[in-house]
Parts: structure tokens; sequence; C-alpha cells
């Protein structure tokens, strides 16, 4: 059967093998590998190769007793597939560079992305590629638990006393209308801008929403891997949306040059969840290269007040055609159960966003927060913690150092790292056992079941924390 015309599937095994391979030999592969995800072997619903393998007895038989359809790609549409891990040998054999990575890609379909690289055994290799799920984000693995958080990115012990008191303060008042133009002010002034420029928002999160609702770009990008709510608002709107995948062997760095001259809205973070990487904002490979006219150029900057001085921010620039920066006090300021955040961006654009929000959108004490948050004890408190969580960070990179398995997209600027081994998928059930919940790293597109991004705690946590990874990693 030709790949083709073959409907996308919601996880699919590529396989590449050698003259002669067994059933038995592509199962036990498969097995071990979907084992190595937390997959059990019902959640595959297909297997691909190429077309030049797809007679052999061993692949038929493998999907005759999985129950699901092998599928074949021509060398050509294989060939074309950018490929994590490319072969020498199957360039000579087959035609192109990865048969497992590339077949597992193609037959998943636009928007699938690699979820477990190529896996090799002697005859036999095999890749899972599929749709990541978008809506996981990490609280999700510290609900109803009592384990030591290093999967959400919130500041421990916020907020901190003097905002909880402006918060109590507030509810006196909540038998009134909210009122947002203070808040504006304030944000407004924080950043020197006029208030016009300025619009609050229910979170950041409800910024992506209203972004994906107010406007109809023609071909939206986002760049990833990132933030995946961005994404999942602009497809509930209606939105058929491209990715741009920044690569690991280059570090996650920004290749402007990557996104196409056609897209017309583009989204990146900055820092980047989950990768911590800080793009410049001028330059060859600079944020503000990407900006030009008739494009909205969207800036997810929920993180870069971790970042000391706030490098590369371009919460202030006007001089940037289409720029949208998308800015969140949860992090800081631990309120991300009080929803506030804002977006900055030309008054066009503002007056667009506000028609698509519903009347008094962020509560009196959210707003009271908003206010709270831009004055300058405020501001300096956010500074000193900046710098502590970047001296915190250097603590926990120094511990991850010591175990060579494990790998850091570097340099890191903000408050989480992002670490690639294998069989993490089983690590970070063994560090759940020992108390510690992580966030995995296969829901973001362009990663997959080989990531984990942990958050940066204060030196003790991380000491207890690289214990009990020392103990995870040997399976003890």
């Amino acid at each position: 059967m030709t790949g083709s015309g073959e409907r996308p599937a919601a996880l699919v095994a590529g396989v590449g093998a050698r003259a002669g391979v067994s059933a038995a030999e592509v199962l036990a592969l498969l097995r071990e590998t979907l084992a190595e995800a937390g997959l059990r072997p019902d959640a595959v619903t297909l297997l691909a190769t190429a077309e030049a393998k797809a007679d052999e007895a061993g692949l038929g038989a493998a999907a005759a007793r999985l129950g699901v359809p092998l599928v074949a790609y021509p060398a050509r549409e294989l060939a074309a597939v950018d490929v994590e891990h490319p072969s020498g040998a199957a360039l000579a054999t087959v035609g192109a560079a990865g048969v497992a990575e590339a077949a597992a890609l193609l037959a998943a379909g636009p928007g699938a992305t690699l979820l477990v690289p190529k896996r090799r055994a002697p005859r036999v290799t095999v890749a899972l590629a599929g749709e990541p799920d978008l809506r996981h984000h990490g609280d999700a693995e510290i609900r109803g638990s009592d384990l030591t958080d290093l999967a959400v990115n919130v500041r421990a012990g916020t907020p901190p006393g003097w905002l909880r008191e402006r918060l109590a303060a507030s509810l006196t008042t909540l038998a009134a209308y909210p009122d947002g133009g203070p808040a504006r002010e304030a944000v407004a002034r924080r950043h020197g801008l006029p208030t016009a420029r300025v619009l609050l928002t229910a979170g950041a999160a409800e910024a992506f929403t209203l972004i994906a609702r107010a406007f109809a770009p023609r071909r939206p990008v986002v760049v990833h891997p990132q933030f995946t709510e961005v994404e999942a608002a602009l497809r509930d709107a209606g939105h058929r949306v491209d990715r741009v995948l920044l690569r690991a062997a280059e570090g996650f760095r920004l290749r402007p040059g990557a996104v196409p001259e056609d897209a017309d809205l583009v989204v990146v973070g900055n820092p980047t969840n989950p990768t911590s990487v800080l793009h410049p904002a001028d330059g060859p490979a600079g944020l503000a290269a990407l900006a030009r006219p008739g494009r909205l150029l969207v800036v997810d900057e929920a993180f870069i007040d971790a970042v000391p001085g706030e490098r590369h921010s371009l919460a202030g620039r006007t001089d940037l055609p289409g720029l949208v920066v998308v800015r969140s006090l949860t992090k800081t300021w631990g309120l991300a159960g009080l929803r506030v955040g804002y977006v900055l961006a030309g008054p066009e654009r503002i007056a667009e966003l506000a028609r698509a929000q519903p009347p008094w959108p962020v509560s009196t004490p959210a707003l009271t927060a908003a206010v709270a948050c831009c004055e300058p004890r405020a501001l300096a408190e956010a500074a000193r913690a900046a710098e502590r969580g970047a001296a915190d960070r250097e603590v926990l990179l120094e511990r991850l150092a010591r175990f060579p398995q494990i790998t850091v997209t570097t340099p890191a600027a903000g408050p989480f790292l992002l670490v690639r081994l294998a069989g993490a998928a089983a690590i970070r059930e063994r560090l759940r056992g020992r108390g510690f919940a992580l966030r995995r790293g296969d829901t973001f597109p362009g990663l997959g079941a080989d990531w984990l991004r942990i958050t940066v705690r204060d030196p003790e946590t991380t000491d207890r924390f690289a214990a009990a990874l020392a103990h995870a990693l040997t399976g003890r």
C-alpha cells in the first residue's frame, strides 16, 4: 500500500529494516521503544516504511500481529523529510537519509512531530511520530499530589506577604464592577508607553485566545518548541497553523530565515518555554528581523522578568511594525490562580483585541495585582528574584553536569532547564516515586520522549533532587 493517500494517524511507528528481518525482531524493538516512552503497544495505529522494504515478510507479519496497516513511501518522499538522525546506510540502500523517522512523520500527517527518535537493533530501526497533546501543562504533573514541584515554573514562596495584603484589601470593593483604568496606566508607566498600547488580560493564555479570535491571518506560523497553548488557541479559532521547528543540534536558536516569507502572523517565545533559550532582540538572528509590514509578530515574554535586566525584551519598542508582546504576572509573583497578564501593541491592534474580550474580563483582585506588581518596590523585588534565580540555575546546571547521561540545553536564561536523556519517561516515573515531579517534554512539538523540563529551585531542593536523580538513573 502506498502512503501518499493515507489518512493521518494518531501514533505511527516508522520502521527501517534489513533484509530478512523477522516480525519478532520488529516487535521486540517496537515494544521496547513504546515502553521507554510510557506508551502501550495498542497505542500504535500504523506502521510505516519505505517502498523498498514493504515486501519484507517480517514487517508485514509485525503489522498483522499488531492489527494495524503497513504503509510504504517512495524514496523521493522520504528524502524530502528533514530527519534528526540521518543514516548513510539508508541513503545508500533506499535513497533516503532516514527511513524510520521520515516514514513515521509522513504517515502521522501535517502537524505531527517526532515523539521518539530512531531506536536501533541489529536489523531494524524504529521511530515514533504523532500529534502531541497541546493541552498538557505542567500543573497536570502535580495536581492532587504532595510531590516537590519541579514541573511548574512559578517562583516558590509567592505571592509575597505584602502582595497578599493588597489582594485581601481589594476584596472589600468586590461589589463594584472592575475598573481597568489604573492598571492600564500602571503597566503603561512601567514600560514607558501610552495607555492606548496596553490591554489587561486574564493571564497570558487569554491573550493568545484573543489574538486567535481577533485577527484573521492567512498563514499563521508558530516557532516551536514553544508554549503549546498558542497553537491550540489558533487551531480552536479555525486557523491552520504551520510550524517552524528549531533544532536541538543548533541549540534551539532562532533562524529568522526559516520562517516563511508569506507568514502574516509569527509567534515566538523569549525566553522560550521549554528550551530556556533567550533570543537576541536585534541582529541577523534577532527577533526584530522577523518584523515587517503586513505581519503580526507575537512575542511571548511570560518569563522575561526572570531574566536579569530583562535583556532582549521588546516590551518598550514602538519601532517594529506589527509587534505584539504578551506578558504574564503569574510566574514571578505566584498568581496562576488569579489569572493576570497583559498585551503591549499598537493602539489599533489593542482596540481589535479589546473588542474580542467579554465585558469586565479581568477581576478587581487581578487588576490590583497588576498595579502593585508594576510599582518600584515590586520591580526591585523582581530584579532581585531574577538574580537569585540565575544563581540557583547555575547550581542546578552544576549538579546535572555530574550525570554524563544527561544533555542540558544551554545557554539557559529562564527559570527552568530543558534536558535530554534516553528513557526519560521511565526516569520521570522513578523520580515521582522519590517525591519529585518533572515536566514531560513530548507534548511540545519538536521534542519527544527523551526530553524533560526541570524548574529551577533553591540549592537545598536542587541537592535533594540530584540525590534522587542519581538513584533514578541507576534504577534503584
